[in-house]
């Protein structure tokens, strides 16, 4: 994920994260790294994401086929998290499926899009130019 200040690394796969915070506005991009036991043909990764218990919006992104082996790695498209709003816990599950609607793998996680003030921001960009600007070399 990321945002105009800079670029984070959020690990899903640790062992049982809670909720993961992430800022309102933020661009989240997501990779989907995984191997397969036999050949697949028709791989596909839906997405289901639910607000307070409602189902909000589903993604099916086609990734096509894979030989046996791996491990493969697919970038999904970035998108923009909403701001002001769309603030909340959201949970998110995400399956891989194959051109015949059998499940392969399922992971859910929760997401809390939190209010970032404008004034945090503005600290967060000082705070990393000071950090910049002291690494860099003096003059020779």
């Amino acid at each position: 994920m990321s945002d105009e200040f800079g670029r984070v690394t959020v690990d899903l796969s640790l062992p049982e994260q809670d909720v993961v915070e992430l800022p309102e506005g933020t661009v989240v991009g997501v990779a989907l790294t995984f191997r397969t036991g036999e050949g697949v043909d028709g791989l596909t990764f839906v997405e289901k994401r639910s607000y307070e218990g409602r189902t909000i919006a589903t993604a099916r992104n086609v990734l096509g086929g894979f030989r046996a082996g791996g491990p493969y790695e697919v970038q999904l498209p970035a998108e923009r998290l909403p701001v002001g709003r769309g603030c909340g816990t959201y949970d998110v599950t995400g399956r891989f499926v194959d051109a015949e609607g059998r499940e392969l793998a399922r992971e859910s996680h929760r997401f809390r899009i939190v209010h970032r003030r404008p004034t945090d921001a503005l600290r967060e960009r000082r705070r990393h130019h000071r950090s910049a600007t002291a690494t860099r070399p003096g003059p020779t």
